[in-house]
Order: C-alpha cells, then sequence, then structure tokens
C-alpha cells in the first residue's frame, strides 16, 4: 500500500503515547491537540500545497489521480494526532452522474482506528464520500477522523461515455496547511481561529497576526489622517482665527517618521490678528509632538495673487509643538514683499481672502506610533 500513518502498530509503545508526545510541537488546537492539515510546499517552491493534489489530464473521463502528500489528521484529544504519508499516486473513480439532478462529491484523507471506530480496519485511506443528488446540491458531511481534500461537482447526466467531468471546472480545492508551531502557515482563506496570540499567517501574500480574537494584518499599515492644527502666534498676542477658510491638513506616522500636507485657502470671516507687529509670528500647531526642535523640515508656497504674488517659505520647527514658516525666497516676478523673516500678519504681504498657504514637512515624532 503506498498509504502510510504512524503510530498504529498495537506492538510495543501504546500508539497513544507516540502520538500524543512526537506531535506535540505542530501547530496547536489545545493543550495537547495539533491542527488537522496538510505539510505545505512544493518540489519548486511555486505552489503552496502540492501534496494531495487532485488532478486529470484526461478529457472526457470520470477517474483523477491523487499525488503523494503528508499530512496530520487530529483525533480526540486523548486520542491523539496521526501523521499520514502517501508516496505513490492513487486513482479515484467517481460514479457517474444522476439522471436528473447534480451533486457533489467529497474526496477526504481518512483514517481508520478500530480500538476507537470499530471499524475493523486499521489503516489511512484516500477515499470518496458520495453526495446527494439534488437541485440545489449539499456538501456532505465529512466523515470522523477524516481531512477534506477537495469538492467535486457531478453535473447530471455526466458519465466516461457522455463527456465525463469537467476537471478544470469541477474541483475546489479545500486543503489546509498545518505546519510546526510557531511556523506560517500558507492560507487561501481566514476562517480558521488562531491558536494563541502572536501567532501568524500568510493569507494569499499578506501576513497577519492573531490578537486573541481575530486575524490582523502585520504590520498594521498607517492610514493617513485629516488634523487641523491650532493657529497661534510666538507671542500668545495678536491671535489669528481660520473663520471660513478652508483647511485641509493630513499626515500619517510609520515608526517615529510623520509626514505632513497641509493646504489653507483664507475666507472671508477669517482674521489675522488684532493690531498685529512683525514680531507675532504665525506657528501652526503639529498632529504629533516632535522628538526635537529643527531649523527646517519642509517647504510652503504662499500666494496672496497665484499670478503674481507667489514665495516659497521654510518649515521650521521653533517648538516641539508647532511650525512656523520663514520667507526664504523672493517672487518670481521680483518685486519686492513687505517683510521677510517669520511669516505673521504683516509679512511678507498683508493677509487678505482667497491667499493660500500649501505646504509639506517631514520630521522625528517624540514617540512611535
Amino acid at each position: 500500500m503506498p498509504i502510510h500513518s504512524g503510530w498504529l502498530s498495537p506492538d510495543g509503545q501504546t500508539r497513544e503515547d507516540t502520538r500524543l508526545v512526537s506531535l506535540g510541537a505542530l501547530t496547536p488546537t489545545s493543550p495537547v491537540a495539533t491542527r488537522s492539515g496538510v505539510l505545505p510546499g512544493s518540489p519548486t517552491g511555486i505552489y503552496r500545497i502540492s501534496g494531495f493534489t487532485l488532478y486529470s489530464a484526461v478529457t472526457g473521463t470520470m477517474t483523477a489521480t491523487v499525488y503523494p502528500g503528508r499530512a496530520v489528521i487530529q483525533g480526540t484529544d486523548t486520542q491523539g494526532a496521526y501523521p499520514v504519508a502517501l508516496t505513490d499516486t492513487i486513482p479515484l473513480t467517481f460514479a457517474d452522474g444522476d439522471a436528473q439532478y447534480d451533486r457533489i462529491d467529497l474526496v477526504v484523507l481518512r483514517v481508520y482506528d478500530d480500538v476507537y471506530d470499530s471499524s475493523g480496519r486499521t489503516e489511512a485511506a484516500v477515499e470518496i464520500v458520495k453526495g446527494t443528488p439534488a437541485a440545489t446540491p449539499a456538501v456532505p458531511a465529512t466523515p470522523s477522523l477524516a481531512l477534506p481534500l477537495y469538492k467535486v461537482a457531478v453535473a447530471k447526466a455526466t458519465s466516461a461515455g457522455n463527456g465525463g467531468i469537467i476537471w478544470s471546472s469541477a474541483l475546489t480545492d479545500l486543503r489546509t496547511p498545518t505546519v510546526a508551531v510557531g511556523g506560517i502557515p500558507p492560507v487561501t482563506t481566514s476562517t480558521a481561529a488562531g491558536s494563541y496570540p502572536g501567532q501568524y499567517q500568510d493569507l494569499n501574500g499578506q501576513l497577519q497576526r492573531w490578537n486573541g480574537t481575530a486575524w490582523t494584518n502585520y504590520p498594521v499599515l498607517p492610514t493617513w489622517q485629516n488634523w487641523t492644527p491650532t493657529w497661534t502666534t510666538s507671542t500668545g498676542s495678536a491671535t489669528p482665527a481660520f473663520g471660513n477658510a478652508t483647511v485641509a491638513c493630513r499626515y500619517v506616522q510609520f515608526g517615529t517618521t510623520v509626514h505632513l500636507n497641509f493646504a489653507i485657502t483664507f475666507g472671508s470671516t477669517t482674521t489675522y490678528g488684532t493690531s498685529p507687529t512683525t514680531s507675532d509670528q504665525w506657528r501652526f500647531s503639529l498632529p504629533v509632538t516632535a522628538a526635537a526642535t529643527r531649523s527646517t523640515v519642509g517647504f510652503a508656497e504662499l500666494a496672496a495673487n497665484t499670478a503674481t504674488n507667489r514665495i516659497t517659505a521654510r518649515v521650521s520647527l521653533p517648538t516641539t509643538g508647532a511650525i512656523e514658516l520663514i520667507v526664504s525666497s523672493g517672487q518670481p516676478t521680483a518685486v519686492a514683499v513687505t517683510n521677510t523673516g517669520s511669516v505673521d500678519a504683516l509679512t511678507p504681504w498683508t493677509w487678505a481672502s482667497t491667499h493660500t498657504i500649501f505646504g509639506t514637512a517631514t520630521y522625528e515624532a517624540a514617540t512611535a506610533a
């Protein structure tokens, strides 16, 4: 027989002892139970699972071939887990289709253990569980101590003399992987709960971590968020207010790195501070506290008239909680600005409705996300 199951010999060490102890390092489902599944891998590393592949290269037939592989099938906690190996191909022949209705058959890897099931058999087998023909056919139940491998759709009136099973569309792969504890099983669905917080799995190329209640993508990728800065001045005097200004500010934090961009268009009810002076430098609060002050973390464009009055400003961190804008260029029109230095209500010009500030910055946060 090309199919083998370990620890079924009745001689020597008890079979339960050997099954329970030797497989304790596989993926757990309880303190003493192991996750059933097919061991992943393929000769070239291309496929997630190649063990127990069901395939037919012949069109118009009812027969397919199951290819070699290894698997583990868990019984009850006290019964232990059965390691199974198929070392040669096995042909499976499906019954002809019903005259009136379609049906779904189930291909399983099954262990028989007479000590527990009184079957009179002590072996492992690859079997077809024939489904019931129906207008809406259902998948037959998985037998006890069996591992589902494939669903096979058998259309009504299907036979070798009538076109056979359309293998390219009839098969649904149900094989699930199992790996050693700490390993990362490659899965195509994520219906099974994790075994312990900190367990990982690869879901179609996305690494996931079990947090105790659900699988979550790992690493947790940060997303861009909105933030509205508080608008103040360095002196605390001549405090401005956005009013009906359009404020579109966004940021994202990766670890201790913060990227932000901002777009402000002043409106008709925006106020720029009562009796301002050129000492009342504007400050815009940060979305995340910075690790340290910095002279330059980005740049901004200031515009009083998009056609003529434009200037570049350097984004500075004079404190760990806010940015200031420092005029750092002349205008492309070569027209002199009223004031230079830190931007405020009078610098580089007297601000008014429809004037804009667009900018971006990157800085180090005081704490990681």
